[in-house]
């Protein structure tokens, strides 16, 4: 194997491949990587005639020395990485990420018997990410270990196993308020019939267990009774996307991905924002009106946390997806169960229990970021937007 290091210029590979062209030898294996100008440049050859050793290795190091790059060259059996078992993605993110951060992550892989066997980074903006591309290791050991240095740390870390899955048609579900836009709608729609203060106390006694979800919702819908049905207008047009929601929902329709929207808010709000957004399957509450009013009441079946659950294997099963290649993003206990349902769950911006719960937690306040949990990364992300 000769590793050849030092500053790029055109024509290394040409001039490196030139030079034991005519030792008869085989090209088993070939990694280049070029960083802020430096090469490192791996060859892996086969079929060396022990004769002829010495006078391959002199003509690799000069064809190298005449490049100005250092040359090492190492001869005998290598172990064959084909056979890596529990392969496996650590996707690392931060802003900024720090070193102490790497060196945390790193020394777990380590420590469960895990090997890095690649690092690439993936974007450079408006986080730092990294996918740590290991071996060795169990996913499950590792996501409890890993979550809590991303509580203490200030890093997103996200272990997934590597699978051709990756690579698959994927399901993308999102929660909306606090996720896909940066509100709760309850509360604009409260604003607007001048309650904000009743409905935030049922939403305290709710955050302390006093009610259920359903109770909760119930009792907040029915202090908006007598509200009119131009104030839902009013407060569409006042929605702000969390940043980066829009360059989600375009790069994932370019490269195929299904995106749906459930939530426990309302259907009138949240229907226009998928249009917007190119979004065809929906699931959300819907609001009862009467003469052009709000009455109070809900009609149909509440959206809560098990009806969010069966919305994500309802869509998966209407697109012949399997559940293995789902996403389900939110940020609150009432996510839990679709979070933990999906083949991947991200706790976004979330409550405690919430990011407990889910496969892994983004604290940046960029949706877009879930993008490189799937891989993708900021130059792929920049070629959607630019067409």
């Amino acid at each position: 194997m000769a590793t050849l290091a030092g500053d790029d210029r055109p024509g290394v590979t040409s001039t490196l491949f030139a030079a034991v062209a005519h030792h008869g030898v085989t090209v088993l294996d070939v990694e280049q990587l070029v960083v802020r100008g430096r090469l490192v440049l791996a060859v892996l050859l086969g079929g060396v005639q022990q004769a002829d050793e010495e006078i391959l290795v002199r003509d690799l190091q000069d064809s190298g020395h005449a490049l100005g790059l250092d040359v090492s060259v190492t001869i005998g059996g290598l172990p064959d990485d084909a056979h890596r078992h529990n392969r496996l993605h650590v996707t690392v993110m931060g802003a900024p990420l720090r070193p102490e951060s790497i060196a945390e992550v790193t020394a777990v892989i380590a420590g469960l018997g895990g090997n890095i066997d690649r690092i690439r980074r993936i974007a450079s903006y408006p986080v730092t990410a990294i996918v740590l591309e290991a071996s060795g290791a169990s996913v499950d050991a590792l996501r409890g270990p890993l979550a809590s240095i991303a509580a203490t740390s200030g890093c997103d870390v996200a272990v997934q196993r590597k699978e051709i899955d990756r690579r698959g048609q994927h399901l993308v579900v999102m929660d909306v308020d606090s996720t896909l836009i940066a509100h709760e709608v309850i509360d604009l729609l409260a604003d607007e019939a001048g309650v904000g203060a009743e409905v935030q106390a049922i939403t305290e006694r709710a955050m302390r267990g006093e009610l259920d979800f359903e109770q909760s919702l119930r009792a907040r819908v029915a202090l908006l009774s007598g509200l009119d049905e131009a104030a839902l207008q009013r407060v569409r047009t006042n929605i702000t996307l969390t940043p980066g929601a829009r360059t989600l929902c375009r790069t994932l329709h370019k490269l195929g991905f299904k995106i749906a929207l459930v939530s426990g808010g309302f259907i009138e709000v949240v229907e226009p924002i998928a249009r917007e957004l190119g979004i065809v399957h929906v699931r959300a509450n819907r609001l009862d009106t009467r003469d052009g009013r709000l009455t109070g009441g809900l009609t149909g079946p509440v959206i809560d946390r098990k009806a969010k659950q069966q919305a994500l294997e309802d869509f998966a099963a209407e697109e012949g997806i399997p559940l293995s290649r789902t996403i389900a993003i939110g940020d609150g206990a009432n996510d839990i169960d679709m979070l933990t349902r999906a083949g991947l769950g991200v706790a976004f911006n979330a409550k405690p229990a919430t990011r407990a719960a889910a496969d892994t937690a983004v604290n940046v306040p960029y949706l877009d970021s879930v993008l490189y949990l799937l891989g993708i990364t900021r130059e792929e992300i920049e070629d959607v937007q630019a067409e």
